[in-house]
């Protein structure tokens, strides 16, 4: 395989696992430069070596952080993460709302009596009157989620 086609192929695979480095440039650590193992392109490889490089007394925080891409609150919430859940601990964490904070407990009861009411409403109608009832706005996709999610519970 062509050394191309090779790091295509793996900045493809790091970037749907979430790792690729969004900022490969800024790692100007010696390390990293011209080699074919140390890929800047690895964001977990460049935040391990980074605080492996601190561990092994080679630099002074700031200026390892730096070297590396990253700030020195950074390296101290990588080192934190690290301490705490080893190598996982350096992958991103997921982004986005953790859980359904439209959809409440109050919202999908008053979902749950609109249907009762009306059987064969749509999703698109329960957003309209959820909008007018609470004064949020909430997706269709949304709505059939919770309600996916809520049916799975019963069935347990």
């Amino acid at each position: 395989m062509a050394a191309d086609t090779q790091t295509k192929t793996k900045k493809d695979a790091l970037s749907k696992q979430g790792t690729l480095n969004p900022c490969p440039q800024e790692v100007t650590a010696p390390l990293f430069q011209g080699s074919e193992f140390f890929d800047p392109h690895d964001l977990l490889q460049v935040k391990y070596e980074m605080l492996r490089h601190v561990t092994k007394g080679s630099g002074s925080v700031t200026e390892t952080a730096a070297a590396f891409g990253f700030s020195r609150v950074a390296f101290y919430q990588i080192r934190r993460r690290y301490d705490r859940y080893g190598l996982a601990g350096l992958l991103p964490k997921p982004r986005g709302p953790r859980r359904a904070h439209k959809l409440t407990a109050e919202v999908m009861d008053y979902i749950k009596e609109v249907q009762d009411q009306r059987k064969h409403i749509t999703t698109k109608d329960l957003c309209e009157k959820v909008q007018s009832h609470f004064s949020i706005t909430v997706h269709p996709r949304s709505i059939e989620r919770a309600l996916a999610r809520r049916q799975k519970k019963r069935l347990r």
